[in-house]
């Protein structure tokens, strides 16, 4: 295994995004409604240029039969383990596409192991030394960027001819700065950078979806 020293990746990006929140609301209701707001202004900040070529690129994927792996750690691994089930089960549905789609993060067995023997930086790498080829995707998921492992994974895949996306919030961190796409969500707020990325791959796999199915098809799907 080649070691991939972290310093030597780039520093993260400067903030830019308002603190959220940042003091205590009267009640559940004006939070609610300031959470919103927050969510649709971050919304704005995704570069829809990067959605796009993050989803030609998956696009381009599932056709010619490479594999996408997804992964991320807390939440994030939540959202890597859904994107499995909407861009394999999701898309296969009424279209001519078979995606191959693994979630780095699903197996507890592999990840304590690799954990425990190895290291937990190591946890995506690792699992990618094994299973992937040149040309298949990975698609790494964390909020903050900062993440040793999802680094070490998106560096690892550059260097051996996967392409990459990263969904990223806060800043980006050093995922932002050496993955192939971006799609990035300048907000403060887990839980809010946490719904739009899962939105991101909930849109992303719908749209793939409906590039390969007939219009009379869509009016008679529900989606």
């Amino acid at each position: 295994m080649t070691a991939i020293d972290l310093r030597d990746l780039p520093d993260e990006l400067p903030p830019a995004a308002p603190k959220f929140p940042a003091a205590p609301f009267d009640s559940a209701g004006s939070f609610f409604d300031a959470y919103f707001e927050e969510t649709a202004r971050a919304a704005g900040t995704i570069d829809w240029v990067e959605v796009e070529r993050a989803s030609a690129l998956l696009t381009e994927a599932y056709r010619a039969g490479r594999t996408v792996f997804s992964c991320g750690n807390g939440g994030s691994a939540a959202i890597a383990n859904h994107l499995q089930c909407d861009h394999l089960k999701g898309i296969r549905t009424g279209t001519d596409l078979t995606p191959r789609v693994v979630s780095l993060s699903s197996n507890i067995e592999l990840i304590t192991a690799i954990s425990n023997d190895i290291g937990y930086e190591d946890v995506f790498s690792y699992q990618l030394q094994s299973q992937s080829q040149p040309g298949d995707v990975l698609i790494a998921i964390s909020s903050s960027g900062r993440s040793p492992n999802i680094a070490r994974a998106l560096t690892w895949a550059s260097k051996h001819g996967l392409r990459t996306i990263a969904l990223t919030g806060f800043t980006g961190g050093t995922a932002r700065t050496v993955t192939e796409v971006a799609i990035h969500v300048d907000c403060t707020n887990y839980g809010i950078v946490e719904d739009l990325h899962q939105a991101a791959v909930h849109a992303m796999a719908q749209y793939i979806r409906l590039s390969r199915m007939a219009t009379e098809a869509i009016a008679d799907t529900t989606f």
